[in-house]
């Protein structure tokens, strides 16, 4: 059985994990951003409420898409392998199983936060709400591919997809309780 990589030094692996994180940030942004600017220029988006959660939905079987990869990776490794074949509940997986079941987990928490984000960022009104929705699906994308490349090489290997993933959810979380707190503001002044 092979050991997972457990860092000689904490500190300086912490650093690689932050380089990693500020990676991403600097790959998010800028797509993000360009998502946000360039994509209404070029596409005619939804405007009315359930053309939008239609939209969203939408966006959300992209991002369902890859929870479907880790769980068809799964069985199709069960049932090659006599140890897996009986499942979960009757013995630990096999080394061949641990890291597409750490990437089916790590998959299913993120799928979950981002079809909750996208569709609440689908009642902000507006162009670039649906417009961030596209760059979403596509970073959810290149981050569940890098994170599971890169959970070989510990938790700096995974930092960058983890953050690529994370980062468009969080923007959408901040964004919706932005503008829930200034309709409330509006309503009230």
């Amino acid at each position: 059985m092979n050991k997972p990589p457990i860092p000689k030094d904490l500190a300086a692996e912490m650093v690689r994990v932050r380089r990693q994180a500020a990676l991403s940030f600097l790959f998010c942004a800028p797509v993000l951003a360009m998502a946000v600017w360039w994509l209404p220029q070029q596409f005619e988006f939804p405007a009315e409420v359930g053309e939008r959660l239609a939209f969203a939905a939408r966006a959300n079987l992209l991002i369902m898409l890859w929870v479907l990869i880790g769980v068809g990776t799964i069985a199709r490794l069960r049932r090659k392998s006599a140890h897996d074949t009986a499942g979960s509940a009757y013995g630990p997986p096999s080394e061949r199983l641990r890291v597409p079941l750490a990437f089916l987990q790590n998959t299913l928490e993120h799928a979950v936060l981002a079809a909750f984000a996208a569709l609440a960022l689908a009642t902000v009104e507006g162009e670039a709400p649906l417009a961030f929705i596209v760059g979403m699906v596509v970073l959810f994308a290149i981050g569940r591919i890098t994170f599971w490349r890169g959970y070989p090489r510990g938790s700096p290997g995974r930092a960058f997809g983890v953050v690529t993933t994370a980062l468009p959810i969080m923007g959408s979380f901040a964004w919706v309780i932005y503008d829930l707190i200034a309709s409330l503001l509006r309503g009230v002044g």
